[in-house]
Order: structure tokens, then C-alpha cells, then sequence
């Protein structure tokens, strides 16, 4: 009797708390939330394996803004262009912070970073340093150089394994390494003429291993008193190594600026350029904020970079005929058996940048793009969305919207005819393209993304003809990873092009003795 009794009150609390919630949220104007939304855990039970899909799956049945529940954090959904425009353009002030993670204490100096700083004077700061003095379009012409070196030794390292099966994710790395670690610190890191391989290969697997525990979806998280002390040592470890493997190298330029000084070296890497402001202002410009500014840059500008080159590579091989079309355009604005493309010649191949842009569509770089937090209580599709919830955008649901696109599941770079897409030359279909984010946190680095990955794909598809390792399409099976990575790294093989042939044959062009 007590049993059934028992049954009986549980049955009907359960009731009135399921109304009370129902009738409160229509008096709050919060945006709709899927049902069941379960104790303690929330929506959490609801997020399968790829998170991206399956919040597209729940946007398709309950709306394209919707307010979950992770655990303790509410999360607004963005599933639309409409959406996601209010928040980045009419709220874009409100949705500018970001929500704070255990990773981010730990990598992001306690979220004072350029990515996970709060919207604010010190976020400012950074983002006018980065966008003026590290990114503007003035330092990246500068250091065009090293750019067109890298792509030249990638090119030379191809045509001594051509027809080879190649592991092109391992060759887009070293490229977008070694531009990177050139550009901030003077230094390559992998192939021919590294000064230090014991260090190299040690910032390799701090790489590695950053992108291994930062992917890390933490339950502590969202349940804050499930404490994850394995996970939380790890980070706390390994920081450690990325400070004392940043601080060396930032003592090695310091020594170096003496010495260039003297010697009359012109050309400066981002770091010195952080280094003689410090000499005006050391407790801003302090070492710690260096290092952090350091490492936002090589996370952000090498693996999303990587991963838009090799599903690129990855979409022309299993349709040879867009290929064929493209190699025919830079033939035609180049010239055969003349010159490499140069990163001029970019804005006059409109069919190569339409294949970046639907690579960047079909697989974004950042499916679910980093996350914003509002600051306060704001208005977003009529609904009330309140202070401190994390907002979470899915740019993978919005650019394979059947309602936006036609057969977006379907490789058509010509949709895109009418869309310029790169930053010196226009826009990039208002919202329902955001490979780079939007609003004031958009990505500061994406000239330098889109210079390179024109300059790197466009090169290879002049001066190499491409074929799959095997009959088989290649798997485009995506990994689960925080980046949209390939789950199969992409293998294929090359030879160069006939009308090429005499010109790679030129070894000084490539020698990488006399790049550097």
C-alpha cells in the first residue's frame, strides 16, 4: 500500500512540476525546449557522436532556435542564417563573451586569451594588436615570402615521391606548420633545414597533444560537482610544457633582436613585433600574455587550415572533372610552362576560390563554431534569451540546410558564382556561409587562412595531376574531433603535369638550401 502510495505522489509531482516549468516558460518568453529535459543532466542524454548531426536532427523536429540544457548551463541553439544574423549583428554586443571551460582555465591563462577573453577593454586590446600589428594586410605582404617558400618546398618534396601513395594530411601539416612557426618565430619545424630537431619534434608533440586534451568534451563542464581531477591534471601538466617550450623561444628572439639589431636585419616575426612593444609598456606586453597570444596563433591558424586543404583535395579527387576545369582556369591566367601562381593572381581564379568556399561549406572548418555567452538578458527571435547562456552555432546545420541550399549534400562549387568570399574582395553570402564566424569575434586570421590555402591547393592542382590511391571514392567519413577532421587521412598520389614537367625540373627553384 505505502509502495503504491509512493507511486501515486511521485506520479503527481511529476505532473505538476512538468506544467509548472510548461507554464512558467510561456511567462518568461524563453525560446522552446525539447521535451523530456531530465534532471541533473538536462538535454546531455540527447548528444550523440557527431554532436553537429545530431543537434541538426534535433533543429529539424523542434525549430531553428531552440534553449537546451547541459547540465547546469542553458545553451541557445542557432540553427539558421535569420538566427544566427540577430545574434551577430542586432545582439552582437550582448553575445560577444565567451562561456568560461576547465580547458580554458588551464590553456587560456583563466580565459584572458584573444579567443576566450570576456568582451571588454583587455579583449580589445588583444584583438587591435592582432588585427593591426600581427595580421593586418601590411605584415602579411611582408612576410609573403615565407608563404611562397614553404608551398615551393612542399612542391619539391612532392615531385621526389611522385607516384607514391602520400598521406596528404601529413604533408598539409608540414606546410601550415612550418608557414606558421616562420611567420612567429623564424623557426621551421619540420622537413629539410631544421636547426634543432630535438626541440622540433617536442613542440610536435605538445601540438598534438594540446589539440588531443582540448577536444575534450569535459563533463565537469556542465556538472560542476562530477570533478575531473585525471583530466584536470593532464592540463595542468601540459601547460606547463607549453609555457617553458613558448618562454625559450621567446628568450632565443630576444637574443636575436640584439643581435639583428647590430647586424641590421630587417625583416621582424611576430613575436619581436610583441617584443618591442613590451620595451614601451612590459606590464601589459608581460611574457605570459606573449605566450598565450603565441600559441591562440598556431592553434588557430594550422589545423582548421589543414583540414579546409584536405577535404578540398579530398572533393576534386572524387570529382575529376572540377579538377580539370580548374587546372584549365589557371592555365589560362598563368600560362603553361611559365611561372608558379603567385598570390596575385588569386582574386583572377574565381572557379579555384568557388571550390575552397563549398569545401568550407560541405565541411566547416568549426561545425559547431566557437562559443559565444551573452552578457545580458537579450531579445533573439522574438524570444527572451537570458544573461549567461553559452550560444552555441551550428554552422554545419546552416550551410547543409536543404531550405538554404539546393542538394547541399552535392559538390557544386559553381553555386557560388556570384560569391566572392575572400575578405579583400567581398562577402560570403550573408550568413549562410560562416566558415569564419561572424561579428566582432569573427577570426582575425582569416586573410592569412584563405592566402594560404589558395596559394598551397592552387599550386598543387597547377602543377601536379592527381589520381585516388585505389578505384574506391575516398571516404569522406568525418572524424570526432572539436575540428572537422577527415576520419581517414587522405591518401593519394601525383605526378607533374606534362606542360609542367620542364619547369619543375628546374632543382634550384625548389632546393630548399636556397630558399632559406
Amino acid at each position: 500500500m505505502a509502495a503504491i502510495w509512493y507511486l501515486y505522489c511521485s506520479l503527481i509531482f511529476s505532473m505538476l512540476y512538468f506544467f509548472t516549468k510548461r507554464f512558467s516558460k510561456k511567462i518568461e518568453n524563453l525560446p522552446p525546449r525539447p521535451f523530456p529535459c531530465l534532471p541533473v543532466i538536462g538535454h546531455l542524454h540527447l548528444l550523440k557522436q557527431p554532436i553537429f548531426k545530431t543537434l541538426s536532427e534535433i533543429a529539424k523536429k523542434h525549430g531553428d532556435l531552440l534553449l537546451l540544457q547541459y547540465g547546469s548551463r542553458p545553451v541557445l541553439l542557432v540553427s539558421s542564417p535569420a538566427a544566427a544574423e540577430e545574434c551577430f549583428t542586432t545582439n552582437d554586443v550582448a553575445c560577444a563573451n565567451r562561456p568560461r571551460f576547465l580547458m580554458t582555465k588551464h590553456f587560456a591563462i583563466n580565459n584572458t586569451s584573444l579567443a576566450w577573453a570576456p568582451y571588454g577593454d583587455h579583449w580589445r586590446n588583444l584583438r587591435r594588436l592582432v588585427s593591426l600589428e600581427l595580421l593586418s594586410s601590411g605584415r602579411l605582404q611582408l612576410l609573403q615570402w615565407i608563404r611562397v617558400n614553404e608551398v615551393k618546398s612542399m612542391v619539391s618534396s612532392l615531385i621526389k615521391r611522385q607516384n607514391r601513395p602520400l598521406d596528404m594530411r601529413v604533408v598539409f601539416f608540414e606546410l601550415t606548420l612550418n608557414v606558421m612557426m616562420m611567420m612567429i618565430a623564424g623557426k621551421r619545424y619540420v622537413g629539410d633545414n631544421i636547426t634543432d630537431a630535438k626541440e622540433a619534434k617536442k613542440f610536435r608533440e605538445i601540438h598534438g597533444e594540446t589539440f588531443k586534451i582540448g577536444g575534450t568534451m569535459a563533463i565537469v563542464d556542465y556538472i560542476p560537482w562530477i570533478k575531473s581531477w585525471k583530466l584536470e591534471k593532464q592540463m595542468i601538466e601540459l601547460q606547463k610544457e607549453r609555457d617553458a617550450f613558448m618562454q625559450n623561444l621567446i628568450e632565443e628572439r630576444r637574443r636575436k633582436m640584439k643581435s639583428n639589431r647590430r647586424d641590421g636585419e630587417s625583416w621582424k616575426t611576430l613575436i619581436d613585433v610583441i617584443l618591442i612593444l613590451q620595451e614601451t609598456d612590459p606590464e601589459y606586453y608581460s611574457d605570459a600574455m606573449i605566450r598565450s597570444l603565441i600559441l591562440v596563433l598556431i592553434l588557430a591558424g594550422t589545423d582548421t587550415t589543414i583540414n579546409t586543404m584536405e577535404w578540398s583535395l579530398s572533393l576534386l579527387l572524387n570529382h575529376p572533372e572540377v579538377l580539370k576545369k580548374v587546372q584549365m582556369e589557371i592555365d589560362n591566367q598563368i600560362g603553361e610552362n611559365k611561372r608558379l601562381l603567385e598570390e596575385s593572381d588569386l582574386p583572377k581564379l574565381p572557379f579555384l576560390r568557388s571550390i575552397i568556399l563549398e569545401s568550407n561549406r560541405m565541411y566547416p572548418p568549426l561545425p559547431l563554431l566557437v562559443p559565444h555567452e551573452t552578457s545580458k538578458d537579450c531579445i533573439i527571435g522574438g524570444f527572451r534569451v537570458p544573461s549567461g547562456t553559452m550560444i552555441s552555432t551550428n554552422a554545419w546545420a546552416i550551410q547543409n540546410d536543404p531550405n538554404t541550399w539546393e542538394d547541399p549534400r552535392s559538390f557544386k562549387p559553381e553555386r557560388h558564382k556570384s560569391s566572392v568570399g575572400f575578405p579583400e574582395l567581398g562577402g560570403r553570402d550573408g550568413f549562410k556561409l560562416m566558415p569564419f564566424g561572424s561579428g566582432r569575434r569573427g577570426c582575425p586570421g582569416e586573410a592569412l587562412a584563405v592566402r594560404t590555402v589558395g596559394l598551397a591547393l592552387g599550386t598543387l592542382i597547377q602543377c601536379f595531376d592527381w589520381s585516388r590511391v585505389g578505384e574506391e571514392m575516398v571516404d569522406m567519413t568525418e572524424a570526432i574531433a572539436f575540428s572537422l577532421q577527415k576520419g581517414e587521412p587522405l591518401q593519394a598520389k601525383c605526378k607533374p603535369r606534362a606542360i609542367m614537367a620542364k619547369f619543375l625540373s628546374q632543382e634550384k627553384l625548389f632546393s630548399i638550401t636556397d630558399i632559406y
